[in-house]
C-alpha cells in the first residue's frame, strides 16, 4: 500500500466516523425538581406564561400529544419520556392532569444530541399547580 493510499483510507475513516450518528449517553440517575409544562409553548414563545396562567393550554397540548417535559428553576428542558411503568404517557390522562405542578422526580437521564431525555422512576414530591396570574406573566398568548 501507498503513502496516499494510506492518506485516502484515514479520510475515508474520519469522514465515516464523523457521519455516524451520535450515540445516547449513558443513563445516570437524577432528582429533577421544576414545572411540569408542554414543549411546544416552552420552546416556541407562543406562551410565556407559568402555572395557573398557562394550566389549561399545556392541558391541552399535552392531551394533544405535545411531548411534556419538566421545566427546572434554571430553565432546563427534560423531555419525559415514560412515568414509572407506563410506557404510553404521551397524551395520557395522568400527565396531563400534572400539567403546571411542581414536582420532584427520581429516574434516569438519558442525554442525545442536546436532549435531555427522562425516565421517571417515580414522582417524589408534587406541590401541584405552581400559582400564578395574567399579571404577573401577561396576556395570553401573547406573553410579555
Amino acid at each position: 500500500m501507498t503513502i496516499l493510499s494510506h492518506w485516502r483510507a484515514l479520510a475515508f475513516l474520519i469522514v465515516a466516523l464523523s457521519a455516524a450518528p451520535a450515540r445516547a449517553q449513558d443513563g445516570q440517575r437524577v432528582t429533577i425538581t421544576g414545572e411540569i409544562s408542554d414543549t411546544w409553548c416552552t420552546i416556541s414563545g407562543l406562551m410565556f406564561a407559568r402555572g395557573t396562567a398557562h394550566h389549561q393550554c399545556a392541558i391541552w397540548c399535552a392531551l394533544g400529544g405535545i411531548p411534556v417535559s419538566i421545566r427546572d428553576p434554571a430553565g432546563n428542558l427534560y423531555l419525559i419520556l415514560k412515568i414509572g411503568d407506563d410506557d404510553e404517557s404521551a397524551a395520557n390522562p395522568r400527565v396531563a392532569r400534572m400539567a403546571t405542578h411542581e414536582v420532584t422526580v427520581d429516574g434516569e437521564l438519558l442525554e442525545r444530541d442536546g436532549v435531555k431525555y427522562l425516565l421517571v422512576d417515580r414522582i417524589a414530591d408534587d406541590k401541584g399547580v405552581i400559582s400564578m396570574t395574567h399579571e404577573e406573566h401577561g396576556i395570553q398568548p401573547f406573553g410579555n
